[in-house]
């Protein structure tokens, strides 16, 4: 009599599941922050310096707040930070090389921090799915045994 397997199928991690990853990111990192103007960080100020702060731009900070939370802590315990070090170097030397071979223009300082702000989010978003990059490349499952 054979036995019945109880585990659930593990989903397959596709490239259209790190591109949904960076997207999410990409969102979180430029609704904070980005040089066009149009960011948590310019409203709050504009707020700030026009009649004050109202109850919505601290929800809406909070709600930022917890997804930078589970951005960082997921990149913190899936890369560590050699991983997480040499993520952004290969992520860094890549725009180098991008902008080397004339690919990339940086050419001012928006362009600079524009690269910067897509690098975090790409960053962040190999953080996210490291456990299941790891997992394609090693066929090994990573398992957190911290008891917090």
């Amino acid at each position: 009599m054979s036995t019945p397997n109880t585990q659930k199928p593990h989903k397959s991690f596709a490239a259209i599941d790190f591109l949904w990853r960076v997207l999410a990111a990409l969102v979180l990192v430029l609704v904070t922050f980005n040089p066009a103007g149009y960011s948590y960080v310019h409203w709050v100020k504009e707020a700030f310096q026009a009649d004050g702060l109202a109850a919505v731009h601290f929800f809406v900070g909070v709600i930022l707040l917890v997804g930078w939370t589970i951005f960082i802590v997921a990149t913190a315990r899936s890369l560590g930070t050699l991983g997480t070090v040499l993520s952004a170097a290969l992520i860094g030397t890549g725009i180098w090389l991008l902008t080397d071979i004339g690919i990339i223009h940086a050419d001012s300082a928006n362009t600079i921090i524009w690269l910067v702000l897509i690098a975090l989010a790409i960053l962040l978003a190999i953080g996210l799915s490291w456990a299941h990059i790891w997992r394609r490349l090693s066929g090994q499952f990573e398992v957190d045994d911290n008891d917090d």
